[in-house]
């Protein structure tokens, strides 16, 4: 698949899963025991760390699939624990395997001092 492609896609998927952060969390099933604005920032704040590295996307791209794996998780969990939200888990979960796949088999740099191991 074209590099670039896969960037683009990988980070619709990020911004996509923010989106849903925000419906889900805010907007469609709001939490019972906690005021909705912490919960949205428990939610998008480590969605947020990506934006540091905007300068080098290609880093900013893993360091969003790393954070989509702790994502991965809380749609597993949730998908599990609370059947009246599994559509949105299993929403969260296609969308953090999207991230994560898209950064999966992203270009090496060439040329760097870890490659040459030879004589």
């Amino acid at each position: 698949m074209n590099p670039i492609l896969q960037r683009r896609i990988g980070f619709a998927a990020w911004a996509a899963l923010a989106l849903l952060q925000i419906v889900w969390h805010a907007w469609l099933l709001p939490p019972a025991r906690m005021p909705v604005a912490a919960a949205l920032v428990f939610a998008l704040l480590p969605l947020a760390v990506p934006l540091v590295y905007w300068r080098t996307p290609t880093r900013a791209l893993l360091v969003a699939g790393m954070i989509a794996l702790l994502y991965f998780c809380h749609g597993v969990a949730e998908a599990w624990a609370a059947p009246h939200e599994r559509v949105f888990a299993c929403i969260e979960i296609a969308l953090t395997v999207s991230v994560i796949l898209a950064c999966a088999r992203m270009p090496r740099r060439r040329g760097s001092a870890g490659a040459k191991l030879g004589p």
